[in-house]
């Protein structure tokens, strides 16, 4: 059985995983632009200025560089204070044992020991990550020369190819192509409005029909509105000070996102009576788009008369977008309330004394290194230092991302060591000045940054492949012709790996498998708690809530996204169990997924029909929706315990309105919320087929 078998949906299918890593191209073609600028920048004043170590420096500019302004800054501050904390560090270290190897190796692993701890444990666990490269990697100066002098020198010259990059990258980041985040707030709101207003012109005019929005962009809509927000808080008072303003504009912007795509879902073409209210709805959504543009306050455009509005029936989905534009009108209307300041995380974690998981990491990590410099030494093969490096680079808290870093760095090395090879063979003996060595490097790094622009389950290999690249070509103040290298720097890097795995397999596995069941049963809960919140046709502040509560529901499901994917690359012995786990976890997620849709459904049906149940229909919906909330609870609680007895609901269960004689959108949508809850898979039985699930799911990418 290959494990391909068992990788989720969004990591199998290649449509859905290129349309993801294309979803922001604006945003990734910006990042590609600075990262290009700025490395030939850097190229040339450390190749005129012989400044060493030019491929450690485009790394940093690598990291440093990233979607926005306020990112960048945090990041390269960080590096900053990391890298100078590491140099002062080292130089000390190298002055009371220089003389004496067997105390500046101990001494060196007490320090790479607590830096990989701080790591773990504090807020600014980057900046030790850097102490612990640093303070690893001085060490192999040590063994390259016996002059203190020339080992100090060389020490300092790190410092100097660190910082004069991160300076330069903040530069270019601020003056020249800045990324502000709340201008980019406004585009990607724009975007989505955009996208409705294409969705209510085709029902409206006709026409090519728009593309379908499936569960998992308006997930990822959601959620790139909310970093945004987040990020554009951090960087300016004014957005902190009217967050909570801010955030209802998101969560309307979200909620129009959400109607628009089952507006079109429905398929029916507005009568007669309805057309005034659909242009109206239309001509508002234009006005909000303009109103976040001109960062103004919104104001409901009326332009139909009552007879118009009490004689059109509006669909479910239509009623739904009215109402969030009447939400957020009164909102803007009313005194806007002054946000309540985010909570701080704490610096420390709070277990960071009583985890023993952070101090058998940090033994792991140090173990790993150990080895390897063992071997190193004892081989006396210089070539293969990045052995040390690869062992820290490729730590990282659970054996799924430690899985997925290697991946990550053993394929962006073979991809930038077969293009340096290409380079050494039949390009390099073609140059002969500047001009040529950045028509031959810059390529390489414009595509490796396009990849390092990309989501997180990519990003690094495209870091990789420059690192891998220039070290093989850029760390020479000419022409290379040493093939040597490059196999070096490729053997190096999968000696690091292979140890590494051994050892994260072998000690204290960190696995997320239990982590994941508890993720999938905290994400259930709000998704039920959703269900229960009693919503009315008026537009009431309630609704704002409520859509407030599905961003924080969308982002927990991009967690339970995230870990599953950890956890389908986690290595392990026995296969079956691993198996089920996923197909099990995939499922529940996308479950989930489904019934906070279908839910949502619900209500606008219910919004839509209010007006005209009797009491019995109603006292029907809302029994079905208590229902249905109750059973992912009671399916929540069973699946955190350990083991998990969580088992399908029971659709009979859920089946009040069987007896009631109604029919239409609201009878469909209590049904389809009823299939969703009932298609819970169940944790005690073997899991059905992998074809089965996928006929049974194959709407989610629909």
């Amino acid at each position: 059985m290959r494990l391909a078998d068992y990788l989720p949906d969004p990591l199998l299918d290649a449509g859905a995983f290129l349309r993801t890593e294309l979803a922001d191209y604006p945003g990734r073609v910006n990042v590609m632009l600075r990262c290009v600028l700025t490395s030939a920048i850097v190229i040339v004043a450390s190749m005129a200025l012989e400044v060493p170590s030019l491929a450690l420096s485009l790394l940093v500019v690598f990291y440093v560089t990233q979607s926005n302004v306020v990112i960048t800054r945090l990041v390269g501050i960080m590096f900053m204070l990391g890298s100078t904390l590491a140099i002062g560090i080292s130089i000390l270290l190298l002055k009371f044992t220089f003389d004496y190897p067997l105390i500046r190796i101990v001494v060196a692993s007490v320090l790479f020991f607590c830096s990989v701890y701080l790591m773990r444990v504090l807020k600014v666990g980057p900046m030790f990550f850097i102490v612990a490269i640093v303070v690893i990697y001085v060490q192999t100066f040590v063994d390259q020369t016996d002059q203190a002098e020339l080992l100090i020198r060389a020490v300092l010259w790190v410092w100097v190819a660190v910082n004069y990059p991160i300076a330069l990258t903040l530069l270019v980041n601020t003056l020249l192509l800045p990324s502000e985040p709340q201008r980019q707030l406004k585009e990607a709101m724009h975007r989505q409005l955009m996208t409705v207003d294409a969705h209510l012109a085709y029902l409206l005019e006709g026409g090519p029909t728009p593309a379908p929005l499936t569960p998992t962009a308006l997930q990822q809509g959601a959620l790139s509105l909310q970093k945004l927000l987040r990020f554009a808080a951090m960087r300016d008072a004014g957005v902190r000070q009217d967050q909570a303003s801010q955030l209802a504009r998101v969560a309307t912007v979200s909620r129009l996102y959400r109607g628009a795509s089952e507006l079109t879902g429905q398929h029916r073409v507005p009568g007669a009576a309805q057309l005034p209210m659909m242009r109206e709805l239309r001509a508002n959504c234009r006005a909000l788009d303009e109103a976040i543009a001109a960062d103004q306050p919104y104001r409901f455009v009326t332009t139909v008369t009552a007879e118009q509005r009490e004689a059109a029936d509006l669909p479910a989905a239509a009623g739904e977008l009215y109402r969030a534009l009447h939400a957020f009108s009164d909102l803007d209307a009313a005194a806007r309330p002054a946000g309540k300041p985010a909570e701080k995380e704490p610096m420390v974690a709070p277990d960071a004394f009583t985890n023993p998981a952070y101090a058998r990491f940090s033994l792991k990590t140090l173990l790993g290194v150990l080895i390897c410099y063992v071997f190193y030494n004892s081989t006396d093969w210089q070539g293969i230092h990045t052995i040390m490096l690869t062992c820290v680079i490729v730590a990282l808290p659970s054996l799924g991302a430690s899985t997925q870093r290697a991946v990550l760095r053993v394929g962006g090395a073979v991809a930038g060591s077969a293009l340096a090879l290409f380079m050494v063979v039949f390009v390099i003996p073609h140059l002969d000045d500047i001009i040529g060595l950045l028509l031959m490097a810059l390529p390489v790094v414009a595509f490796g940054a396009w990849i390092a622009g990309g989501s997180e389950r990519v990003a690094y290999a495209g870091i990789q492949l420059v690192f891998t690249f220039s070290l093989a070509l850029l760390e020479q103040f000419g022409p290379t012709t040493n093939l040597t290298d490059i196999r070096d720097r490729m053997v190096g890097i999968l000696l690091g790996v292979g140890v590494s795995t051994v050892i994260q397999m072998s000690f204290w596995r960190e696995g997320e498998a239990d982590a994941l069941r508890q993720k999938l049963a905290s994400m259930l809960r709000p998704v039920a708690a959703l269900l229960r919140t009693p919503l009315s046709a008026a537009a009431t502040p309630e609704q704002l809530a409520y859509a407030q509560q599905e961003l924080r529901t969308w982002g927990v499901l991009a967690d339970c996204e995230a870990m599953l994917a950890r956890v389908a690359l986690e290595p392990g012995w026995q296969e079956g169990e691993q198996a089920q786990l996923t197909l099990r976890a995939q499922t529940v997620l996308a479950q989930g997924r489904e019934i906070m849709l279908a839910g949502n459904a619900l209500h606008n049906a219910l919004g839509a029909d209010e007006a005209r149940l009797g009491e019995p229909a109603l006292n029907a919906v809302r029994a079905l929706q208590a229902q249905a909330a109750a059973a992912l609870e009671r399916y929540a609680d069973d699946l955190a315990a350990n083991p998990p007895v969580a088992h399908a609901p029971r659709r009979v269960e859920l089946a009040t309105l069987a007896a009631q004689p109604l029919d239409g959108p609201l009878v469909a949508s209590a049904r389809h919320l009823a299939r969703q809850v009932g298609g819970l898979p169940d944790w005690r039985v073997a899991p059905r087929p992998l074809t089965t699930l996928r006929e049974a799911h194959g709407h989610d990418e629909a």
